[in-house]
């Protein structure tokens, strides 16, 4: 048998609280689409240095930057995976939310928990984009 429905005032205060995760949710979409983006180019130029002819002298110099790319990429990966992961991890934060209250249950042990993995995950994501951009950016690229 259903429990009663939640009240209006009950599904509101359950709204009010889903506000900050919702926005954390929105911040972990965008900076998954920056990574995604990163990670499209540095596929690209390994792409672009992967077509260089052996023969080609003057350009073959260029294909010493793929095992760069390769780190940088593997980087982006696990950050794309951290920020996926604090993604889901917060999608259940809103959705224990809201069936917690529709079956009135006590849920702020577990919503913590889960807020703080979604937000170590977060963390995680971006150290891993900040050591990405610290070889992009420390280990000048070979355009030619």
């Amino acid at each position: 048998m259903l429990p009663d429905t939640p009240s209006v005032s009950q599904l509101s205060q359950v709204i009010s609280q889903a506000a900050a995760p919702a926005f954390l949710l929105g911040a972990l979409a965008a900076f998954i689409a920056v990574l995604i983006s990163r990670l499209n180019r540095i596929i690209d130029r390994s792409i672009y240095l992967n077509q260089i002819s052996d023969q080609d002298q003057a350009r073959c110099r260029l294909k010493a930057d793929l095992p760069r790319l390769a780190r940088r990429a593997t980087m982006i990966n696990r950050a794309i995976f951290w920020s996926i992961i604090g993604s889901i991890s917060i999608s259940i934060v809103i959705v224990v939310g809201f069936v917690s209250a529709f079956f009135h249950i006590q849920h702020e042990r577990g919503v913590a928990i889960l807020f703080i993995v979604s937000v170590v995950a977060f963390i995680v994501s971006l150290v891993d984009f900040a050591r990405e951009v610290r070889i992009a950016l420390s280990e000048l690229d070979h355009y030619g």
